[in-house]
C-alpha cells in the first residue's frame, strides 16, 4: 500500500496548505505526477467540497486526477500536531488515483479508514522510530486483516456454519430498531455465525429478507415492539422478543433460537394449530406490542398535524378565527389540515392498527370505525385504545365462530361478515358503554390540568419527565408519551412540552459529561457522546442507552433526576408544545417560549452531567501489544 520512498516521518510544516504542498511535492519528486500544480488544483477541489479531516487526529486528502502517472499513497506524520480545518491532526495520508481509474482509490481509502479505526494501529504509527517501522506496522495490519478474512471465508464455506435471520422494529423506528440490529449482528459475528437483519424503521424496510434467505436460515429472531408480518416464518425456529432485549441480551437470544425445538406455525398456515391466533395475543408483551403497533402508525399523523398547527400560530394565535383581526386564510387552511384532518384521523388510525395487530387485516376496518366513534363521542385517545382491543378480539371470536359455516360461504368472511359484524359489535360497545364514562374522565383530567398551577404543576412536570426516561423507550416511556398525545388532542399542551424536555435531557447530559469530564470516559465513550448530543437534540432519548448499559447505577438515576428537573421547570414556566416530536427542529415554531424552553433543557442536562461526572471514577486504559511496543495507551492518548 505504501512504499518507503512515500513516507515523511517528520513534516516540517505549520498549516493545511503546507501539508498538501509537502505531500504533493513528494509524489512529484518520486515520479507519480505529470504536473504538480494541476494535481494540487484537483486536491483542493475535493477539499473545498468536503473536508478530508476524519477525526482521531487523521486527515486523508485524496482525488482522481488526469495529472497522475500511476496511483500512489503517501504518508506524513507530525508529532506536534497541525491544525487541519477543525482539529489538530498528526497522521496524514494522501491518495493519488488516475482519472480513468475505477474505484481503486476508494477501495484504498476504505481499507485505510478501516485500519485507522484501530486505536493501537494509530498508536503504533505515532510511536514508529523509522520508515521501516512504519512499513512493518502497515504490513502487520494487512496480514492481520488477511487472516481475519480467510477465517470469515472458511466460515462461509463451511456448510455446518449456522445462519440466522432477524427483524427489528421499534415504535418510532428511529433508534431501538437499528441499535438492536447492530447488537445482534455483532454477537453473531463474534461467534462465527452468519446473520442478516431486516430493519423496519421510520424510513421503511431496509435489508429486506428474501424467501430463499428465510428458507435456509437455522433460526429467526424477531426483536420488535410492534407487529411484524410473521407469515413468512412458518415452519422455522422463531424467538419473538422486544428491541430492548435485542440490545442487551443478544447472545442469550442466539442461544435460545438455536436450541429451540418447536417450530413456528403461522396463523394462516395449513399447519397452524387451533391455538395459533390465541397465542398471538395472549401475553402481557403481546398486549404491549399491539398498543405500540397502533402508536407507530399514529405518530406521523400526530407529528404532521401538530407542526402544521404550530406553523399556523406563527400568523397569530387567533389567525384561524374568521372573527379575529388576526385572521389569515392560509393560516386557517393550515390549522384545518392539522387540527381537523390530521388530528381527526389520529384516533381512528390508532384504533385500526391496534385491531390489525391483534386480528390481522380483518380487524382494521372495525377498529378504525370504532376509533372514529370514540373520537366523535368525546372519549378520544383512551376510547380509541379500547376500540382497537374490542375490535381485534371481536374478530378473533368471529373467526372461531364462523369457521363452522359451510366451506362454500367462507369466502364471505373477509369481505362481508368480519367487517359488518365486527364493526357493529365494536361501535355498540364504544357508543353505549365506553364513550360516556371515558368522556367524563377526559373532561375532569383536562380541567384539572388546565386549572393546575404552582407546586402541583411542578410535581406533574417532574413526574412526567422522570417517568419518560426511566426505561429509555420501554413501556413506562410509551405510557407517558401516550398521555402527552392524549392531552394534545384535548388542547392541553403543557404536558407534552415537559415530556419532550425530559426526553432530550439524558443524551445531552451524557454528551456534556463526556465533554467536561473527559478523564472519566474512554475515547469510544467520548465519540459516543458526540452522537448523543445530536440524538438528544432530536428528542431521541435512546441515544443514552450505551452509557446506561455500561454504568446503569450512576447513569439511570442521573437521567431521571435531570429529566425531572427539566420537566418541572417546563411546567413551572407554563411552556406549551403543539407538536409531539422533533426536538430542536420544532422549538422555534411549536413552543410558546422557545428561549426559556432551551434553558429548561440545558438546566436538566447540566444536572445529569454533574451527577454522572462527579460520581464516576477516572478511566485508565491499559492495553498491551504483542511486540511490547506500547504498554499504556493513555500515554499516547493526547497524541491520537
Amino acid at each position: 500500500m505504501i512504499t518507503e520512498q512515500n513516507i515523511i516521518l517528520h513534516l516540517n510544516v505549520t498549516n493545511k496548505n503546507e501539508i498538501i504542498d509537502a505531500l504533493a511535492a513528494k509524489l512529484m519528486e518520486n515520479g507519480y505526477l505529470k504536473d504538480l500544480n494541476g494535481f494540487k488544483e484537483d486536491i483542493w477541489k475535493r477539499e473545498n467540497t468536503v473536508s478530508t479531516e476524519v477525526g482521531y487526529g487523521i486527515a486523508m486528502p485524496h482525488t482522481k486526477s488526469s495529472y497522475v502517472n500511476k496511483p500512489a499513497v503517501i504518508f506524513g506524520r507530525s508529532l506536534e500536531g497541525i491544525t487541519y480545518d477543525n482539529d489538530s491532526c498528526h497522521l496524514f495520508f494522501m491518495i493519488a488515483a488516475q482519472a480513468d481509474a475505477t474505484d481503486e482509490h476508494l477501495e484504498t481509502l476504505s481499507r485505510l479508514s478501516t485500519y485507522l479505526m484501530d486505536e493501537l494501529f494509530r498508536a503504533k504509527l505515532i510511536l514508529a522510530d523509522s520508515v521501516n517501522d512504519v512499513i512493518s506496522v502497515i504490513n502487520q495490519k494487512e496480514q492481520e486483516e488477511a487472516e481475519e478474512k480467510s477465517v470469515e471465508e472458511a466460515i462461509l464455506a463451511d456448510s455446518n456454519t449456522k445462519y440466522l435471520v432477524g427483524v427489528t422494529a421499534c415504535t418510532a423506528g428511529i433508534a431501538h430498531t437499528y441499535m438492536s440490529a447492530q447488537s445482534l449482528r455483532d454477537a453473531a459475528e463474534k461467534r462465527g455465525i452468519q446473520m442478516k437483519i431486516q430493519t423496519d424503521g421510520s424510513s421503511g424496510t431496509e435489508n429486506r429478507l428474501s424467501d430463499e434467505e428465510i428458507e435456509k436460515a437455522d433460526g429467526v429472531i424477531i426483536a420488535a415492539d410492534r407487529t411484524v408480518d410473521m407469515s413468512r416464518f412458518d415452519g422455522k425456529r422463531v424467538v419473538e422478543t422486544s428491541t430492548k432485549r435485542g440490545i442487551n441480551n443478544a447472545n442469550e437470544l442466539i442461544d435460545e433460537v438455536l436450541s429451540k425445538k418447536e417450530l413456528y406455525k403461522a396463523a394462516n398456515s395449513t399447519k397452524a394449530s387451533s391455538d395459533a391466533e390465541e397465542s398471538k395475543s395472549g401475553g402481557a408483551f403481546d398486549i404491549y406490542k399491539h398498543l405500540m403497533n397502533g402508536v407507530s402508525f399514529m405518530l406521523p399523523f400526530v407529528v404532521a398535524g401538530g407542526i402544521l398547527i404550530a406553523i399556523s400560530f406563527m400568523f397569530g394565535v387567533n389567525s384561524s378565527n374568521p372573527d379575529s383581526g388576526q385572521y389569515n386564510a392560509f393560516a386557517a387552511f393550515l390549522n384545518s389540515v392539522g387540527g381537523t384532518a390530521a388530528f381527526g384521523l389520529m384516533v381512528p388510525i390508532f384504533a385500526g392498527y391496534v385491531a390489525f395487530s391483534i386480528a390481522d387485516r380483518p380487524g382494521l376496518a372495525p377498529g378504525a370505525i370504532g376509533g372514529m366513534i370514540a373520537s366523535s363521542g368525546g372519549s378520544g385517545f383512551l376510547g380509541g385504545l379500547i376500540a382497537g382491543f374490542v375490535a381485534g378480539y371481536c374478530i378473533l371470536l368471529l373467526k372461531k365462530v364462523l369457521v363452522k359455516l359451510p366451506k362454500s360461504l367462507h369466502g364471505l368472511n373477509p369481505v362481508l361478515l368480519y367487517p359488518v359484524l365486527g364493526t357493529l359489535a365494536t361501535t355498540i360497545v364504544i357508543q353505549y358503554v365506553i364513550n360516556t364514562p371515558i368522556s367524563s374522565f377526559n373532561d375532569t383530567l383536562v380541567n384539572w390540568l388546565t386549572d393546575m398551577s404552582g407546586s402541583n404543576a411542578i410535581l406533574v412536570g417532574a413526574l412526567l419527565g422522570g417517568i419518560l426516561v426511566s426505561d429509555m423507550g420501554g413501556p413506562l416511556n410509551k405510557i407517558a408519551y401516550a398521555f402527552g398525545i392524549q392531552m394534545i388532542t384535548a388542547g392541553v399542551y403543557e404536558p407534552m412540552a415537559a415530556l419532550m424536555c425530559g426526553g432530550m435531557i439524558p443524551p445531552i447530559g451524557l454528551g456534556l459529561a463526556t465533554t467536561f469530564f473527559r478523564n472519566k470516559f474512554t475515547d469510544q465513550d467520548r465519540e459516543t457522546g458526540k452522537v448523543a448530543y445530536v440524538l438528544g437534540s432530536c428528542f431521541i432519548t435512546e441515544g443514552v442507552i450505551p452509557f446506561a448499559a455500561a454504568d446503569p447505577i450512576r447513569v439511570i438515576p442521573a437521567n431521571i433526576i435531570g429529566a425531572a428537573v427539566g420537566g418541572a421547570l417546563s411546567m413551572a414556566f407554563g411552556i406549551e408544545l403543539t407538536a409531539p416530536h422533533g426536538g430542536i427542529f420544532v422549538i422555534p415554531i411549536a413552543i410558546n417560549h422557545p428561549i426559556i424552553y432551551v434553558g429548561c433543557v440545558l438546566a436538566g442536562s447540566i444536572v445529569t452531567a454533574l451527577i454522572v461526572g462527579l460520581t464516576k471514577k477516572s478511566v485508565v486504559m491499559n492495553k498491551e501489544i504483542d511486540n511490547g511496543g506500547i504498554e499504556n495507551v493513555s500515554d499516547v492518548e493526547g497524541a491520537i
